[in-house]
């Protein structure tokens, strides 16, 4: 183990494993979706850039359960009072008035694409452009996909996160 890098929820997930890589495990035990850490591409893209308060949003967990979690796990003694409070958990939006599955004109199965060692982010974009009117898009996942929606948003389009059963359906439209 290297030094004792503090462990916080700007911690980006790569450099978390970097120094402390037996927290694999307890990320994993945390969420279903922290298991695709074992992929490697997303080892090498997505945990780089990723901060542990952006991966408990992603996992549906308040970040202060994951980071406390961790910090215990790692041996740590640190303060939990710069922590988010219990209900730091990203909410899951409820369905929103304009979504309508029978305007959906395309479907990707972000866990398919991540699983092949491809990101869903290039097909998610690429798609989102070509819609037209009221067209929507939907995702598929395992994971409340965070970073995508804020791309997404942050281009003019919005958004409604589903809970589906196994994981989330997330609706694309254009903004009207």
């Amino acid at each position: 183990m290297s030094a004792r890098m503090p462990i916080t929820p700007q911690t980006r997930v790569g450099e978390l494993l970097e120094a402390y890589p037996e927290l694999e495990e307890v990320l994993v035990a945390a969420a279903a979706p922290f298991a695709k850490l074992k992929n490697p591409v997303l080892r090498r893209t997505i945990a780089r850039v990723t901060s542990l308060e952006r991966a408990a949003q992603v996992a549906g967990i308040p970040v202060r359960e994951l980071v406390l979690r961790l910090r215990a796990a790692a041996g740590l003694e640190e303060a939990a009072a710069e922590l988010p409070g219990e209900d730091g958990a990203a909410p899951t939006d409820g369905p929103a008035p304009w979504v309508d599955a029978a305007r959906v004109r395309w479907t990707v199965e972000a866990d398919v694409l991540l699983e092949q060692g491809r990101h869903p982010i290039a097909e998610v974009q690429s798609r989102a452009m070509s819609l037209e009117g009221d067209e929507l898009g939907l995702i598929r996942s395992t994971f409340r996909p965070a970073p995508l929606i804020e791309l997404l948003e942050a281009k003019g389009f919005r958004t409604a996160v589903v809970a589906a059963e196994g994981g989330f359906a997330t609706f694309v439209g254009r903004a009207s």
